[in-house]
């Protein structure tokens, strides 16, 4: 008998500080990178999006790594690319951390369609609210003050 999987999962993470560093003009590059990180890892990107202040991935993952590598390596890879293209000032870094839920094959249109509409989603809430919300939904706990990532300055 042969060993069959189909690992699905909903990944969320946000650039360092939530700063809007996904602009219009890196978007679909920066996404297209993403897919490609995940085809090398031998996943498949369903679907990708979000606004300038993060991202959601859905995406098929190998068992033959732990889900932490592969998102490791797409953070990590596509931060790289990233500051390659950038002609900004700011340098492009994501958060430390990420969230990560296991979504059943009948869910995915459902998340599919929640991802597509970030935009208008988040005309209503923001990146914390949701996130926070997301966590909950999947009974995972967590530590509010240290949650994000804060900005000090001085």
């Amino acid at each position: 008998m042969g060993t069959f999987t189909k690992l699905t999962y909903h990944v969320v993470f946000s650039t360092k500080y939530r700063k809007p560093s996904i602009t219009d003009r890196i978007r679909g590059r920066l996404y297209e990178y993403i897919g490609g990180i995940v085809r090398n890892s031998n996943g498949s990107l369903i679907e990708i999006g979000g606004i300038e202040d993060h991202v959601h991935l859905l995406v098929n993952l190998s068992p033959a790594r732990s889900v932490s590598e592969t998102i490791r390596d797409i953070k990590a890879n596509s931060s790289k690319w990233a500051n390659e293209q950038s002609e900004d000032v700011s340098r492009f870094e994501w958060q430390k951390g990420y969230g990560a839920f296991t979504v059943s094959y009948s869910q995915i249109d459902p998340v599919r369609t929640y991802i597509r509409n970030q935009r208008e989603h988040h005309r209503r809430r923001k990146f914390n609210e949701e996130y926070v919300e997301l966590l909950q939904r999947h009974d995972i706990e967590f530590d509010r003050p240290f949650l994000f990532e804060a900005e000090h300055h001085g």
